[in-house]
């Protein structure tokens, strides 16, 4: 009779250790472009304005493969779902390694926007609800951290040596298969493991979608996605722009302190649940908010300085993990799944949008707008965190009224 209940906790430890190694794989391919993005922009003769299109391009398949994961999932299921994902992110980086058409990469890239779209939200939707574990929550974004960290390093690591771009991709096209070939490997051997509980949740998806953008707390949520993915992925993208072509830092010395930044973030991440045990999620929201703007600050006022950028790394961390994983507690169940893909959509949303203006503002008042551009980023954050927590805090004390009445 113990054999069964073992057999099933086996069952979950592979599925998210699988969950994990997706998160590891798209931190490797949605940062490393920071660090290849002038080799990009010199292959193909792209100004910085150019250069937004891919992001743009990127942000349709997202936002697409957002909106849609939850009624796909319950459809085909959630290992099919993610392995359509793969295969998707892998052809595209594939297609990225070997095109001399700059035409051709930007339709690629929308492939890579759905692909990587899917398996965010495929997998938060995992943890998050079929696993139930909020300390989990925040080692998965660690893990997307982590590969953050390893995309940039090998990606300094690998043009230093001479290699090229365009191995940077095919390197990181190899490791997105692996995951395909895992995939293959649950629907083959044992279809329910990335399954688990999951569908219970997605009994009518369009109508929980309708239910979901009604929420005034999922909508909130969704604002702080869109400024935090904004923020934290301009300063990946552009960081090594900005240093390298205005403050004359040597190049390899830059390229790793942009994976500071993510080392900054992975720590964060890692400890965020000692943080938040230890002072509670509003402390340790704010603390870290406050750490970002100090981060911010010093980046944009002494730009001869190399600790800022994962000071900002680190402040940052909380904010994602914390938004996801507190979701069960503001919304029913049944939102849940929906509500994820509508804010993944969103950070989805945030980041291009703010890559386009980041664009747009290095070309036509120089790089060094983009720190500025940061900090007023730094202070939205503060005002809808504190919104956040306002509606929160009246909302918990609403139930907590409930249950003195009855």
């Amino acid at each position: 009779m113990s054999a069964f209940p073992l057999q099933e906790t086996h069952k979950n430890k592979i599925g998210v250790a699988i969950a994990f190694y997706a998160y590891l794989v798209i931190g490797m391919t949605n940062n490393e472009f920071g660090v290849l993005l002038p080799s990009v922009q010199a292959a193909y003769k792209l100004t910085p304005t150019s250069l937004t299109i891919l992001f743009l391009s990127q942000m349709v398949g997202s936002i697409v493969a957002s909106l849609t994961s939850s009624v796909l999932a319950k459809r085909i299921g959630l290992a099919r779902m993610l392995l359509l994902a793969s295969v998707m992110l892998t052809s595209a980086l594939t297609i990225y390694a070997y095109t001399s058409y700059w035409c051709v990469m930007l339709t690629s890239s929308i492939l890579l926007g759905i692909g990587n779209g899917l398996i965010h939200a495929g997998i938060n939707i995992y943890i998050a609800n079929a696993q139930r574990n909020s300390n989990l929550i925040g080692l998965l974004h660690a893990f997307y951290g982590f590969g953050a960290l390893l995309g940039s390093a090998s990606a300094t690591t690998l043009l230093a040596i001479g290699l090229g771009w365009r191995f940077v991709y095919l390197q990181t096209a190899g490791l997105v298969g692996m995951l395909a070939i895992a995939m293959i490997w649950v629907i083959v051997y044992n279809n329910k493991l990335m399954s688990l509980d999951v569908t219970t949740f997605v009994t009518n998806p369009k109508a929980n979608l309708h239910l979901a953008l009604s929420s005034p707390a999922v909508l909130i949520s969704a604002l702080l996605c869109f400024i935090y993915t904004g923020t934290e992925v301009s300063i990946s993208n552009w960081a090594y722009a900005v240093q390298s072509q205005t403050r004359n830092i040597p190049e390899l010395l830059i390229g790793y302190s942009v994976s500071a930044y993510w080392l900054g973030l992975t720590v964060g991440r890692l400890f965020m649940g000692r943080f938040i045990k230890q002072w509670g999620t509003v402390c340790t929201v704010n603390f870290s908010l406050m750490l970002l703007m100090s981060g911010l600050v010093i980046w944009w006022l002494l730009p001869n300085q190399l600790f800022s950028l994962p000071l900002i790394g680190f402040g940052l961390a909380v904010m994602y993990p914390a938004t996801i994983g507190l979701l069960p507690q503001r919304v029913s169940p049944i939102l849940v799944p929906p509500a994820i893909g509508f804010m993944t959509s969103a950070a989805a949303l945030g980041a291009a949008s703010t890559l386009t203006l980041v664009g747009s503002l290095a070309e036509h008042l120089g790089l060094e707008s983009i720190p500025i551009l940061m900090v007023v980023m730094g202070a939205l954050m503060i005002v809808f965190n504190c919104w956040l927590a306002k509606y929160t805090t009246a909302e918990n004390s609403s139930k907590v009224r409930t249950k003195k009445t009855q």
